[in-house]
């Protein structure tokens, strides 16, 4: 909350300095006549601007360095999913004793290749491709690709992956 307002307070600071100069600036090239100010305010008004561009330039590379700060922790926290989602796949598939054709299928089915593009990867019939995806489905105890899916995802949302912090 207090970076909130001290970004607010800079941005406030920067657009008068902005509008000061700018007005200085327009001022006399359209004609609009006003009192000068005193040296001495101008001095100060120009010394606030330049605080001001300093400050907005700090202020920037900190919340630059704050946004690749959480980039890296995003990126490493989805790679700890991942991880952990094919440690639940490898899991499963050794309880369910599925052979190494169908833990194949099984993997495409996950990523959601049809029954004519699983046979043309596996270089196998679509027939083929059927029949281990019901021994699948069957060593599984579930009734579709959705439900087979879904196992997964409760597997991951269930158990607290290591190094994934739940924000509160």
């Amino acid at each position: 909350m207090k970076g909130q307002i001290a970004f607010l307070l800079l941005l406030a600071l920067q657009l008068a300095c902005a509008a000061f100069f700018l007005w200085d600036i327009l001022a006399p090239l359209l004609g609009i006549t006003y009192e000068p100010l005193s040296w001495t305010l101008y001095e100060l008004i120009e010394v606030g601007a330049a605080v001001g561009l300093l400050l907005g330039m700090m202020m920037t590379a900190h919340m630059l360095s704050r946004s690749r700060s959480r980039q890296k922790l995003a990126e490493a926290q989805l790679r700890i999913a991942s991880g952990a989602f094919m440690d639940v796949l490898t899991e499963r598939f050794s309880d369910w004793q599925l052979t190494p054709a169908e833990k194949d299928v099984a993997l495409f089915l996950i990523k959601g290749l049809s029954t004519s593009e699983i046979a043309g990867l596996r270089e196998t019939s679509e027939g083929t491709v059927k029949a281990q995806t019901n021994a699948i489905y069957r060593k599984a105890d579930v009734s579709g690709r959705p439900q087979l899916l879904s196992l997964f995802i409760e597997d991951l949302m269930s158990d607290a992956l290591p190094g994934l912090q739940p924000e509160l």
